[in-house]
């Protein structure tokens, strides 16, 4: 385990870290303590070797190779105590019980000297992520200075900075730079960024004597600085960027120069750049005076009051100053001009000259605006009359400028308001006839189709369009409503007009164009589809207009949907109906699996005996058994197939069976491998479950899910896709091919403008044409609460990897003989062990072999446990996860944490009560870093704890009671919970845990009497009773 950091010291970036692999040592062990009086502090027992640094970073971002001469020791200055530097997570070791003294103590650390382009590389690499995988943890200081990163690109992508000249060293060095300008909220964003930084990022310098004392605020204005001079350099156009040039007409222009080379440095007389340097100062004076302000000058353009007559075209802009830390205090100019009254008061706040500020900013404004400058003849200028000419001007490009500048801008809502200006646009008229049978429909049907010029919800005609054309304003009023209509605009209506052709389209295409995705031809806006008959109704049904029908569950699925499951289950055939892809992302344990079920059951009642084609289910290995057990459960009916295993059919014998099937069930590792075998069927659905999986979409197996043929294609996940706009093209690719347009016209129309730009107006665009296609529901939805049970129970069926299955195996074989030959008191003893030892098999390899090896990847309840955690994390939940194991329960603890890079709490025997009652105190804790994760011995936690913060309970493995194993549930499902509880008890398939549970399942109304305290009812059972227990299913191992 290893958690790296970023501090800053003397300007440069210095990435270090910390390891588990210290925590080992004692405080007798030489050079775990600094020694007294040494010029050279000792080794942090917790610092990460400058190799194993490179190595991470390099892992995760290509292309890192420092120079051997960036890696040096340095001193941090780190909370410590007796036994050395403390470390910055209980990640890395234990945390001590009781008091301790702890003080701020210099050790050696190993750091690397990040260039300016590393350092951006290495923060990049860090938005919006806990891990760089297993073991390596983002730290909290790497995390901060990816976010002033992030602040720094929004800065440079509204070029909000200046050009300056800094003196650097002894005076004899200066260098050309860019440097941020901070207005209103920006400056208040950058003083909480300041107040929040972790202390560790100035916990590293070269004195070993004196703890570093540099403030937060300083620091954060000279990497902000640092990171805007070299984005602005690199986005200069690479001619333009590292040209040498020897001779300069004069220091200015080498200055202008210096500014587009990669480092900025200038030569000359010192004496000369030096007055350059106080010329580019004084000339920035004014700009920085007005950005500092604790109030900013504000525009409001206010529109005519008459309607008629000569004063209807008088427009005013008015002067207001507005507070910085509240937006909505504004005060008129003219106030300010006379001094006088409660709101000329306030002004007066921290010395804030109103007067002064607002001559200097209305002069800043004038070089933008010469109506402003004229404005400025006034001896207390509160704003400026201008026509309707003059409006447009000042809508059209002087507020952009002003804002630009820093300056406030009001504009009218007509004008401001997105999607809702009147402006000329195309609207498409699609028409229908009305639906009275679905039989014969098809989304490829031809639909009557024109193309009409539109203003708002009104339709032109041409007359009327030569009409606006004759009145030559770019403001005009229409039915009350002030429009902007350019010559241009009109003339491109006109040419629509003549040029708009088109009298049919498909059905496909008027949903994709009334979705968003059409555009019409010529440069028009696009105003969307006025449709009518039934495909007005598909479109509403799709929107959420329109309820579309309500479906009784299939007569061969054996259970009962709930309220939502049952919207769920007609929501998917209502879109299998049109042969559009459907997205179920419900949370997880929601039922996505039985909603599913009852899809395909009624396929396959609906479908002519001669006419059924099976459905292909693919889905992590780890969940096949679960899907096969449910398939089992709620559609017995159904012939299912699992395909996987070196014994699996191929060929034409693969196609002949799965012709016979409801469902086939197979892997992600198999999708790639078997293409050419399954594409060889004609599927009549095609589901992926945990389909996050294909996210990639460059990878084999999302290229081979969308190179198989179905006539429906469902999506389930838990993850809450529309929050990764990235991942959503290639699962929409899969089931819509072509809806959301090529990857590159998807990354250019809203990746990029969504990510980058975190444009509103892409995101809203993105949501209507995918919307209609994810069904997300949440637990925590007041119309799903309403459906559940407090308390939702559920078995998840895991298999085993090939190395468990052999254990198994050979462990039986082993003990077979040994019970057949004891009886009594012996044989008891022997079969509890066998029943101990195989649990810790089906567990962990490394559990049952106790032979401290690697972890990740041997045991498929472990990957299982893993994928629901990350989905549970996702949504923000917590959990417990109870095992009778301490050894177990360590090796969960060690993995989870390096998997999720999340502190992992454990309760078990040996905790005292002070550690216990820490660790609950912790995990109920309502703040944000409260331990997500806690880890329960099944004994030790299993009574007189309150964990109402859980709303999972995982049960790793069974103690075969019901009562023992509900009183561990309850310390979740008990008086003060206010969410619904959902328990997942781990079961391995085709093994002795499945078979238990099933004896227990049957005999659960007398399971006190019978099942009795722990598992010695199981030594009561004969000897071929046994035999059967323990023998190992072929359904139990996965590929």
């Amino acid at each position: 385990m290893m958690i790296l950091h970023v501090s800053v010291s003397g300007g440069r970036l210095l990435l270090w870290g910390e390891t588990s692999d210290g925590s080992v040592r004692k405080a007798s062990r030489k050079g775990t303590r600094r020694v007294v009086g040494s010029a050279r502090p000792a080794r942090s027992r917790f610092a990460l070797e400058g190799d194993r640094l490179v190595e991470a970073v390099a892992a995760e971002v290509p292309g890192f190779a420092p120079a051997k001469e960036q890696g040096q020791s340095w001193v941090a200055w780190l909370p410590s105590n007796a036994q050395g530097a403390l470390p910055s997570s209980p990640l890395l070791t234990e945390a001590e019980e009781g008091p301790v003294a702890v003080s701020l103590t210099p050790w050696e650390v190993s750091a690397l000297a990040l260039t300016t382009e590393q350092a951006v590389a290495v923060l990049l690499a860090g938005i919006g992520r806990t891990t760089w995988g297993p073991g390596v943890v983002l730290g909290k200081t790497l995390a901060y200075w990816a976010n002033v990163l992030r602040f720094a690109g929004s800065l440079v992508a509204r070029q909000q900075y200046l050009p300056g000249l800094k003196e650097e060293g002894d005076g004899s060095i200066f260098r050309a730079c860019w440097e941020p300008v901070l207005t209103g909220q920006e400056r208040l964003l950058a003083e909480r960024l300041a107040r929040s930084m972790p202390h560790a990022c100035r916990a590293l310098s070269l004195d070993a004597e004196k703890a570093p004392e540099a403030a937060a605020s300083s620091l954060l204005t000279e990497v902000l600085g640092t990171l805007v001079d070299h984005l602005v350099r690199t986005s200069a156009k690479a001619d333009e960027r590292g040209k040498s040039k020897k001779r300069f007409a004069s220091l200015h222009d080498q200055w202008v120069h210096a500014l587009r080379t990669p480092d900025g440095r200038m030569s000359g007389d010192a004496a000369g750049l030096a007055g350059l340097a106080e010329q580019v100062r004084r000339w920035r004076r004014p700009l920085e005076a007005v950005a500092s302000a604790p109030f900013r000058l504000c525009l409001r353009l206010e529109e005519p009051e008459a309607t008629t007559g000569k004063n209807a075209d008088r427009w005013q802009v008015a002067y207001f100053l507005q507070a910085i830390d509240d937006l909505s205090l504004l005060i008129p100019a003219d106030v300010a001009w006379k001094g006088k009254g409660r709101e000329a008061a306030i002004l007066g706040r921290d010395g804030f000259k109103p007067r002064e500020y607002l001559l200097s900013a209305l002069g800043q404004a004038a070089a933008i605006s010469p109506r402003i400058e004229a404005s400025l003849k006034s001896a207390a200028p509160s704003g400026y009359e201008l026509d309707a000419t003059g409006a447009h001007e000042f809508l059209a490009e002087k507020a952009a400028a002003l804002e630009q500048a820093g300056f406030g801008v009001f504009l009218p809502a007509w004008w401001t308001r997105k999607g809702t200006k009147l402006r000329l646009a195309a609207r498409a008229a699609i028409a229908s006839p009305k639906l009275k049978s679905k039989s014969g429909l098809s989304l490829d049907e031809l639909l009557n189709f024109r193309w009409e010029v539109a203003l708002g919800d009104q339709t032109l005609t041409l007359k009327e369009l030569k009409t606006l054309a004759s009145l030559k304003s770019p403001l005009v009023r229409v039915r009350g409503q002030w429009v902007e209509l350019s010559a241009e605009e009109i003339q491109a209506a006109l040419a629509f007009w003549k040029a708009k052709g088109g009298t049919s389209i498909t059905a496909r295409d008027a949903l994709q164009m009334a979705l968003g995705a059409g555009q019409p031809p010529g440069s028009l806006d696009f105003a969307g589809v006025e449709a009518s008959g039934w495909i007005a109704d598909l479109l509403a049904q799709l929107e959420g207009a329109a309820e579309f029908e309500a479906l009784e569950p299939p007569s061969g699925f054996q259970g009962t949907l709930r309220p939502y499951q049952s919207r769920g289950f007609s929501w998917l055939s209502f879109l299998r109906q049109w042969g559009l892809g459907a997205c179920l992302a419900d949370d997880m344990g929601l039922g996505k699996t039985i909603q599913t079920l009852a899809l395909i059951q009624r396929q396959w009642e609906q479908a002519p005996a001669r006419k059924r084609r099976p459905t292909l289910l693919i889905c992590p290995m780890s969940v096949v058994g679960n899907w096969h057990k449910e398939a089992a459960r709620f559609t017995p009916e159904l012939p299912v197939m699992i395909h996987h295993g070196l014994d699996r059919s191929r060929g034409a014998g693969f196609k002949k069976e799965a012709r016979k099937q409801a469902l086939v069930l197979s892997s992600y590792s198999l999708l790639h491998r078997d293409f050419d075998l399954l594409k060889q069927v004609n599927w009549n659905t095609l589901v992926l479950d945990e389909a996050q999986n294909i996210k990639n979409p460059q990878t084999k197996q999302a290229q081979a899910a969308r190179g198989l043929k179905a006539d429906h294609r469902i999506a389930l996940t838990g993850t809450p896709v529309e929050n990764h706009v990235g991942d959503l093209w290639s699962i929409m690719e899969f089931l819509n091919p072509g809806w959301l347009g090529t990857q590159a016209d998807f990354k250019r129309t809203f990746h990029v403008p969504i990510q980058a730009g975190r444009d509103p107006e892409a995101a809203r665009r993105l949501q209507t044409l995918s919307g209609p296609f994810i069904l997300r529901r949440l637990k925590t939805d007041k119309s799903i609460i309403a459906d559940l049970p407090e308390k939702l129970e559920m078995k998840v069926f895991s298999t085993l990897t090939k190395e468990q299955a052999s254990l198994y195996e050979a462990f039986v074989e082993e003990t077979k003989a040994e019970i057949e030959a004891t009886e009594g008191i012996q044989r008891n003893g022997i079969v509890l062990k066998t029943l101990m030892r195989l649990k810790q098999i089906c567990n962990h390899p490394a559990q049952y072999l106790a032979d401290n090896s690697a972890v990740a990847g041997r045991s498929g309840k472990l990957i299982r446990l893993t994928e629901m955690l990350e989905e549970s994390l996702s949504a923000g939940d917590r959990s417990l996860i109870f095992t009778q194991f301490f050894e177990m329960g360590t090796m969960l603890r060690s993995h989870l944490q390096e998997s999720f890079g999340r502190e992992v709490l454990f309760l078990h025997g040996g905790t005292s009560k002070a550690q216990r009652d820490r660790m609950v105190e912790r995990f109920q804790g309502k703040n944000s870093d409260a331990p997500p994760l806690f880890i329960l011995s099944l004994k030790a936690g299993g009574t007189g704890l309150n964990l109402t913060a859980a709303n999972h309970v995982f049960h790793f493995d069974r103690w075969w009671n019901p009562a023992v194993e509900n009183q561990a549930t309850d310390r979740a499902f008990r008086i003060g919970q206010t969410r619904q509880v959902q328990v997942h008890k781990f079961v391995c398939l085709g093994t002795l845990e499945e078979k238990i549970d099933a004896m227990i399942e049957q005999k659960k109304e007398v399971a006190g009497r019978v099942v009795g305290s722990g598992e010695a009812w199981l030594t009561k059972l004969s000897n071929d009773e046994l035999k059967d227990l323990f023998a190992l299913r072929k359904e139990a191992v996965a590929e």
